[in-house]
C-alpha cells in the first residue's frame, strides 16, 4: 500500500471528511476519494455534520428573512400615480406578509394596478378569476415588496392631508372607485356613498372632500355620503368615477338590471334635479 493511500485510510478512520483530508494532504478530491470511498464515516460524525449544516442553514435563513431575490424600486417620492396604486391596494386589496393582492370585478381597475406596479416591480403578477363571483384578482408575491408597500400605505394615511390637490384627488378616486356606489332612484334618492369599516379613513375622506368644496357626511354604518346637486356636480368635476367602472347589473337586488357605468348614473342623477 502506498504511503499516500495509507495516509488517506488512516485519516478517514480517524473520522475526517473528504474536504478535511483534502486540506490536510493538499491532494485533489478525486485522488483521495478513490482510496476512502468504501470507508464510511461513523454515525457520530455524520450526526455532527448534519447539525453543523442545519446551523449554517439557519443563519442564512435568518439573514435572508424578509428579503427576496427579486428586487423592486422603492417609492421614494409620492407621485399621483403611486398614491392611486397604494390607495387601491388599501381599499379593495390586501397587503399581507409576502403578498400584495388586488380584487375587483372591473378589469379596467385590475389593469390599472398592473400598469402602475410595473413602475415598481418588473415581474408579472398571478391572475385569478372567481367564476362564481366574477371577481378578478391580481397578486404579487414578494416579502420585501409587501413590507415596503405596507409601510407606504401607513405613510400615505399620515401624509395625504399635506400633499397637493392632485395627490388628494387620486386618493379619493381610488376610494370611490373601490368602495363607492351611486344611489339614484328618482325623484328623491340621489347620493354617492363610500363604505369603509375603518371610521378614521371615513373621517379622512370627509376632510379631503372638503378641500374640493364637497360636503360629505359620515353616517352609520361605516359610510361617507355625498348629497345635494352642488356637491354632486363638484364631485363629478373634481373626483368622479373612472371610465369603465360599472355597477353589477346581475345582482338579484339590482335596480337597473344592467351593468351601467357609475359615472353615467352620476350624470343622470345630476341632470334629474329641477332647474
Amino acid at each position: 500500500m502506498s504511503a499516500f493511500k495509507e495516509q488517506c485510510v488512516m485519516l478517514r478512520k480517524q473520522g475526517h471528511t473528504l474536504p478535511e483530508i483534502v486540506q490536510i494532504t493538499g491532494r485533489s478530491k478525486t485522488s483521495i476519494y478513490f482510496h476512502i470511498q468504501s470507508i464510511p464515516l461513523s454515525d457520530e460524525k455524520q450526526a455532527a455534520i448534519r447539525k453543523a449544516s442545519g446551523e449554517r442553514f439557519g443563519k442564512v435563513a435568518h439573514a435572508r428573512k424578509g428579503k427576496s431575490a427579486r428586487a423592486f424600486r422603492a417609492i421614494k417620492v409620492w407621485s399621483p400615480e403611486m398614491v392611486l396604486l397604494v390607495g387601491h391596494l388599501m381599499f379593495d386589496g390586501e397587503i399581507a406578509h409576502g403578498v400584495c393582492r388586488y380584487h375587483n370585478r372591473n378589469l379596467i381597475l385590475i389593469e390599472r394596478i398592473e400598469r402602475f406596479m410595473r413602475e415598481v416591480y418588473d415581474y408579472p403578477p398571478k391572475r385569478r378569476l372567481n367564476e362564481k363571483t366574477e371577481v378578478h384578482s391580481t397578486g404579487y408575491y414578494n416579502v420585501a415588496l409587501a413590507k415596503h408597500l405596507r409601510e407606504k400605505a401607513e405613510e400615505l394615511v399620515r401624509e395625504i392631508s399635506r400633499l397637493s390637490l392632485n395627490h388628494k384627488r387620486e386618493f379619493l378616486r381610488a376610494f370611490f372607485d373601490d368602495e363607492g356606489c351611486m344611489d339614484f332612484a328618482p325623484p328623491k334618492l340621489r347620493r354617492v356613498r363610500g363604505y369603509q369599516k375603518d371610521v378614521a379613513i371615513l373621517e379622512l375622506v370627509k376632510e379631503l372632500l372638503a378641500d374640493f368644496g364637497i360636503e360629505g357626511r359620515v353616517v352609520a354604518p361605516n359610510e361617507v355620503v355625498i348629497r345635494g346637486k352642488e356637491n354632486l356636480i363638484r364631485f363629478e368635476r373634481e373626483i368622479g368615477f373612472s371610465s369603465g367602472v360599472a355597477i353589477n347589473g346581475n345582482r338579484s337586488n339590482s335596480r337597473w338590471k344592467e351593468s351601467l357605468e357609475k359615472q353615467d348614473l352620476l350624470r343622470r342623477a345630476i341632470t334629474s334635479f329641477k332647474l
